[in-house]
């Protein structure tokens, strides 16, 4: 058995989320967000988000973490102040002695559906059932790192497999 947390990194809104998985099943342990102000020092959204992150980490104990890596095809102005909450998000998960792997979002929606063009919805569609939740995970920032968590828990089982098949 081991615990996965997954981040989907944000300035305003920072998705954790974290499972157990064992070769059989991923099962849900928690998920939440943390959310800074719009008006609020920049330097002090960061510290928010490292302090609530590291807090999270603590309380669960993850030995992997997986964080989903900036993509900005449509929003190119909001790239700066991710990538600076994803800087803190990066030294919390490293602090907590995880290993930290990143997944792009492509990487997530193939490992999830098996189809890179995914539709969000069909992502989170498959977090619920992956997960036996009776409904989505809520806010959407949650279930994307839930998603994070699960596509970091599939490639840490590919990785052992291929290990183990090459002793």
């Amino acid at each position: 058995m081991i615990r996965v947390a997954g981040i989907d990194p944000g300035l305003a809104h920072t998705g954790w989320g974290v499972i157990e998985g064992s070769p059989n099943r991923v099962s849900h342990v928690a998920h939440g967000t943390i959310n800074t102000e719009a008006g609020e020092v920049p330097a002090l959204r960061l510290l928010k988000i490292y302090e609530a992150l590291r807090e999270v980490l603590s309380v669960h104990a993850p030995q992997l973490v997986g964080i989903e890596t900036l993509y900005f095809a449509r929003n190119r102005g909001s790239a700066l102040p991710v990538a600076e909450a994803r800087g803190v998000i990066l030294l919390a998960a490293a602090q907590s002695g995880a290993e930290c792997v990143s997944y792009t979002p492509l990487e997530i929606k193939q490992a999830l559906t098996g189809s890179g063009r995914a539709e969000k919805q069909q992502v989170q569609e498959m977090v619920r059932v992956m997960l036996g939740l009776r409904e989505i995970p809520d806010p959407d920032h949650a279930a994307d790192a839930l998603a994070a968590a699960i596509c970091a828990f599939h490639m840490y089982q590919f990785s052992n497999a291929l290990e183990g098949g090459a002793g």
